[in-house]
């Protein structure tokens, strides 16, 4: 097998591209740390690279350089900050509780700003563990809290020429999530038109309906990444190409989701001719050829969906039979198969034309407006509007507001040491709804009992702090 294979397939995934970026930065970072002569300062450079990594937004190099900018501005204010309140804890735990709820509640200006506030929620608290570390505030501590911007820095730069160079592989990845759900859901509604008692089609169609919602957030993705790359790029033919593409499986599911037959008297009427199997067949055929299309996208290959242009035939064939047959039973039932037939015979010229679309269709879906505020006043609106009980946001924004204050106040009662990890823990664990936030507690549970062990173990059989940094850079790759 080729080299270049194995390779392509390793670049199709979602997070191998994430992971090279934070593996050139921390390397960068314990090269910088080792040709100073000094390893220890390889902790606020990775604190710093980390919180970049996790405020970082999927968009188009300008977009992703313009929110570097808002986040260095953020992460900077919220380093000096918690440096100059640090020695006063009643000012601290009053300004962690307000800076908290304004920043979760920026959040509802949209999802970029919400990433952004969340990532620099977490670097005002590694800032508080890169100042408690070395026993609180001294003379030394704004050099340590420019290491932690420095690390922002050379993350975000490397976010946003990687960018450059690479904008649109997200895009594909996108649509190939989309046409592999698409293949899911049009395989499980295939289910619904075999001719076989005893099925218990309730559960099938409870599958089909949490699929849908599957294909409904892929769609929602894609349109997103879509949109941020096409603003001020209308005239790019590969990126309209992947417009055409998406339109293309919106309309596939559109008419896959919203069409409804009389599958029972089909299927009671038809029961012992092979017209509900052909049209299964059809449908099984479509998905599996939507699956395929994913893997052509990804991989660059051609897209061959003979097969189910075969079976789209055998259905017709079937069609005719039953017309030639004439029992008059069956005419009622005639008219909806036939529609049924029409409605995959659009499908099938709709996959056909997926692979390479053409390039006369110009539509446009309003719903691909820019959703971000065009002015501050409009960003100050959708703030306000979420300044009521009924806003997930603003009682999230209270919650951890209060969860925090409360972490706060634990440690500077119990006073144990590294104890700024607990605002850490809850600030990751606690989410916008419970089944989330329940979630994420059982994974950070499982996560620190197995980073305990490792840790251990790694400091144990190698207590040289390089290899012990380069550990650390394997496992913050490896990890994510």
């Amino acid at each position: 097998m080729p080299i270049s294979l194995p390779l392509r397939r390793l670049w199709t995934l979602d997070k191998f591209a994430y992971s090279l970026r934070v593996f050139i930065a921390f390397s960068g970072a314990l090269l910088f740390s080792g040709l100073m002569g000094d390893v220890a300062l390889v902790i606020p450079l990775f604190l710093g690279i980390i919180a970049c990594a996790l405020s970082e937004t999927d968009d188009s190099w300008q977009g992703r350089f313009q929110a570097l900018l808002v986040t260095l501005v953020c992460f900077t204010s919220a380093s000096f900050i918690v440096q100059w309140l640090f020695p006063w804890p009643w000012l601290f735990a009053i300004g962690l509780g307000v800076s908290t709820f304004t920043l979760i509640m920026l959040g509802a200006i949209g999802q970029r700003y919400a990433t952004i506030a969340s990532g620099t929620l977490i670097l005002s608290i590694y800032s508080m563990i890169n100042i408690e570390q070395h026993g609180g505030v001294d003379e030394d501590v704004a050099a340590r809290q420019l290491l932690l911007l420095a690390g922002t820095v050379w993350y975000g730069l490397i976010s946003v020429v990687w960018c450059a160079l690479f904008s649109r592989q997200p895009v594909k990845q996108s649509m190939a999530r989309v046409y592999k759900a698409l293949g899911e859901f049009l395989i499980l509604k295939s289910a619904l038109f075999e001719p076989v008692r005893g099925v218990d089609v309730e559960a099938r169609r409870v599958a089909l309906a949490r699929q849908n919602g599957k294909v409904v957030d892929a769609l929602n993705q894609a349109k997103e990444m879509i949109f941020r790359r096409l603003e001020g790029q209308r005239g790019d033919r590969k990126l309209n190409r992947y417009l055409r593409i998406y339109f293309i499986a919106q309309d596939i599911h559109e008419r896959a989701s919203s069409t409804h037959y009389p599958y029972s008297a089909l299927s009671k009427a038809f029961f012992h001719h092979d017209v509900l199997f052909r049209c299964q067949r059809l449908l099984d055929q479509q998905g599996r050829s939507c699956r395929q299309l994913a893997k052509s996208l990804l991989l660059n290959r051609p897209f061959d969906h003979q097969q189910s242009e075969e079976a789209l035939a055998d259905l017709h064939a079937s069609i005719e039979n039953l017309r030639d047959r004439g029992k008059p039973e069956w005419q009622p039932l005639l008219y909806p198969l036939s529609a049924l037939a029409e409605n995959l015979a659009t499908l099938e010229n709709q996959l056909a034309s997926a692979h390479n679309p053409g390039v006369s269709d110009e539509r446009r879906d309003s719903s691909l407006y820019d959703r971000s505020p065009s002015s501050l006043l409009e960003a100050w609106k959708r703030v306000r509007l979420n300044f009521t009980l009924g806003s997930p946001t603003f009682r999230h924004a209270v919650r951890l507001s209060i969860a925090l204050m409360a972490g706060y106040g634990l440690l500077q009662w119990i006073d144990p040491e590294q104890g700024f990890w607990i605002l850490l823990t809850t600030l990751f664990v606690c989410r916008p709804n419970f089944a989330t936030t329940r979630r994420f507690l059982s994974q950070r549970i499982l996560g620190t009992v197995l980073g305990l062990v490792v840790g251990w173990a790694s400091i144990s059989l190698f207590p040289h702090p390089l290899v012990q940094s380069m550990i650390a850079v394997a496992a913050g790759v490896v990890l994510r």
